[in-house]
């Protein structure tokens, strides 16, 4: 679960202590294209009142009817499905073919979210598991390895960070890149040994370290779910930490600085570290997207732009310069 379905939860909580009769959905498995993944939430209020999305909207106003005519999860949690043939898929805005697949359950003090929601605010993974029968909702300790479940009698589902970002630098970059990696759903942690730096570095959502980066790495056991950006500008800490991101799990590394200072660092890495090529090919350098990107918000955007590439396995291709590009990169342009 991210950051946007934490919200949601937090709006339950809230309608619910208002005296709000709210029914929580949870899309537990797609085929074909769909705009939400699962695990992604939305909900209903009795009223209409709605929060989150699992589609483009049709799929929405249904449950809205339903929670305005009483209808919608009023006992145990049901399992309901959209879009099974070509006239329903149409209906509800869904491609043809495609399917989405929601459990909905009547929020109640059974549901334990506010339980759930302390435990994510202390920045806990947690397992849900909630039974299908009777509605009850047990919680558990979490693993970043954890995948929704729905079989016949419960369906289990995740929440908390699941997905990692380490940052090497406490740099006024990091002051952007740090809390826009957050509001993604990554747990983000900063690693910075230098005093000038670190001292007074406060960004809410990251935690900041002050081991060596190397080290650093190696603490946070890296997995196929973290990515790992390199940011200092300083050879002494930034190559640190890409000897043992390089040959590690993590699902990106990446490395600022200009396309020149790349190539000396791949070759100091290979000559120092003894890094194969295969491995110094898994380095983007310089780091984010090819857009343009002059300041630190943007660059940071262009980062995490890349990021989410890698992470949904899409390659983007370098960007062909226009006329209009040139002059902004020249500086002739507002």
């Amino acid at each position: 679960m991210d950051n946007v379905d934490r919200q949601i939860l937090e709006q339950v909580t809230a309608w619910t202590a208002s005296g709000h009769r709210v029914a929580l959905g949870t899309i537990v498995r797609t085929w074909g294209s769909a705009p939400r993944p699962p695990g992604s939430a939305v909900a209903i209020r009795d009223d209409g009142l709605i929060a989150g999305s699992v589609s483009g909207g049709c799929i929405e106003d249904d449950l809205v009817d339903k929670a305005r005519a009483g209808t919608l999860a009023t006992s145990k949690p049901q399992v309901v499905r959209y879009g099974i043939d070509a006239d329903a898929a149409h209906r509800f805005g869904l491609p043809c073919g495609g399917l989405i697949e929601l459990v909905l359950e009547a929020v109640g003090p059974h549901s334990r979210l506010p339980q759930l929601l302390e435990r994510l605010q202390r920045g806990e993974r947690v397992r849900r598991r909630l039974d299908l029968q009777t509605g009850h909702v047990t919680l558990e300790e979490g693993t970043p390895n954890d995948e929704l479940v729905l079989g016949e009698r419960e369906l289990v589902t995740h929440h908390g960070p699941s997905w990692r970002m380490l940052i090497i630098g406490a740099g006024q970059l990091t002051q952007y890149l740090a809390p826009m990696a957050h509001a993604l759903g990554y747990q983000v942690t900063v690693c910075d040994p230098r005093d000038e730096y670190a001292e007074g570095f406060k960004v809410e959502g990251a935690t900041l370290v002050r081991t060596m980066p190397d080290d650093t790495v190696r603490a946070l056991q890296p997995d196929g779910h973290l990515a790992i950006v390199a940011l200092t500008h300083d050879p002494k800490l930034d190559d640190m930490a890409l000897m043992e991101a390089l040959v590690s799990p993590a699902f990106y590394i990446g490395a600022i600085g200009s396309r020149a200072n790349q190539a000396k660092r791949k070759e100091r890495l290979k000559e120092h570290f003894d890094l194969s090529d295969e491995a110094l090919a898994r380095l983007h350098g310089p780091v984010g997207l090819k857009n343009g990107a002059r300041t630190p918000p943007e660059i940071a955007v262009s980062i995490l732009a890349e990021i989410t590439a890698v992470r949904y396995g899409y390659r983007i291709p370098e960007p062909v310069a226009t006329e209009v590009t040139a002059k902004v990169a020249a500086g002739c342009v507002a």
